[in-house]
């Protein structure tokens, strides 16, 4: 697919979930929708957990304290917030800013899911618990923040591709480091690893790039799940 054709898709998705919302808990109209945003083309996509206020008033992921930590973040470590896709797991907001439930993760899941089949990022950036447990359910962020790991996604029945291994890069969310400075370095440290991940991904060559050990991939040990 080329770009344009990749944009038009997911146009398509942000439309087909305004015309969802009397099935979608949370909202009732097609403006409180928040769509997700970025280029279509992004190697890096980034899923946060659901909108907040400023959020649901400009209709537009990360637009507040938290996103313009995650824009500067980003400009820090030499990428731009136009080079990258950013979408959260509820695109609405909760109640008092209140955590997602289960059900309400589950109902707007087929909408990401259908974004990240057709972006084909090559690394997915989780921001928070909610978005890694997607990927990673049953670990706890504090244990394996900043540690990329290969996932199984499945095929897409859209696409009649068969299933594939997705990287998956665990960070904490912006809005927990700016309540703490501890958190607010160890985000920025794991932050900083993502340009060196997608280096090896694509090949960069040595001299141009020198991952570390620990940010450098491996094939998986299992079908399941690798620790990189």
């Amino acid at each position: 697919m080329n770009t344009a054709e990749k944009a038009e898709q997911l146009k398509q998705v942000t439309q087909k979930m305004e015309q969802d919302v009397e099935k979608l808990p949370l909202v009732k109209e097609a403006k409180e929708v928040v769509p997700s945003e970025g280029n279509p083309d992004a190697q890096i996509m980034f899923i946060g957990e659901a909108a907040g206020y400023h959020e649901y008033v400009q209709r537009r992921p990360f637009v507040g304290l938290a996103g313009k930590l995650l824009t500067k973040t980003l400009e820090e470590v030499g990428l731009r917030r136009q080079e990258v896709f950013i979408a959260n797991m509820l695109r609405c907001r909760p109640p008092n800013n209140r955590d997602p439930l289960p059900e309400e993760i589950a109902a707007y899941a087929p909408y990401l899911d259908a974004e990240i089949d057709i972006i084909e990022p090559k690394i997915i950036a989780t921001l928070g618990r909610f978005s890694m447990g997607k990927f990673l359910p049953l670990v706890k962020i504090s244990q394996v923040h900043g540690q990329p790991r290969w996932v199984d996604w499945p095929a897409s029945p859209n696409r009649g591709e068969k299933g594939k291994k997705i990287l998956i890069m665990p960070l904490y969310h912006p809005a927990a480091a700016l309540r703490s400075t501890q958190l607010l370095n160890t985000f920025k440290a794991d932050f900083a690893k993502l340009p060196q991940l997608l280096n090896t991904l694509n090949g960069t060559p040595a001299h141009e790039s020198k991952p570390t050990t620990e940010s450098k991939p491996e094939e998986p040990q299992n079908q399941q799940l690798s620790l990189i």
